[in-house]
């Protein structure tokens, strides 16, 4: 019982992770594809500064998913051949 106690923790715990970076993440670029279509709809004042906020945060998110997602993968090839320790490695 305690295996599959176990089993089932880890299956949710993929499963978060997933929802998350299989479908947040293109959500999240989406939303800034969304808010940086009002500004070339000719959005004024206010409304303009918060799609370019709001935008441009969303961008900076999904790049740095994406840069450490890279550096996690690349982890043992740059430790091993350029000393560099990032990530646990």
């Amino acid at each position: 019982m305690h295996t599959f106690l176990s089993n089932l923790t880890d299956l949710w715990r993929v499963t978060v992770a997933a929802l998350v970076f299989g479908a947040g993440l293109p959500v999240v670029f989406a939303l800034g594809i969304r808010y940086r279509a009002q500004l070339d709809d000719g959005a004024t004042g206010s409304t303009r500064t918060v799609a370019l906020t709001v935008s441009t945060v969303c961008f900076a998110v999904v790049m740095i998913a994406v840069l450490a997602g890279v550096l996690f993968i690349a982890r043992g090839f740059l430790a091993t051949r350029l000393g560099i320790h990032l990530l646990g490695a």
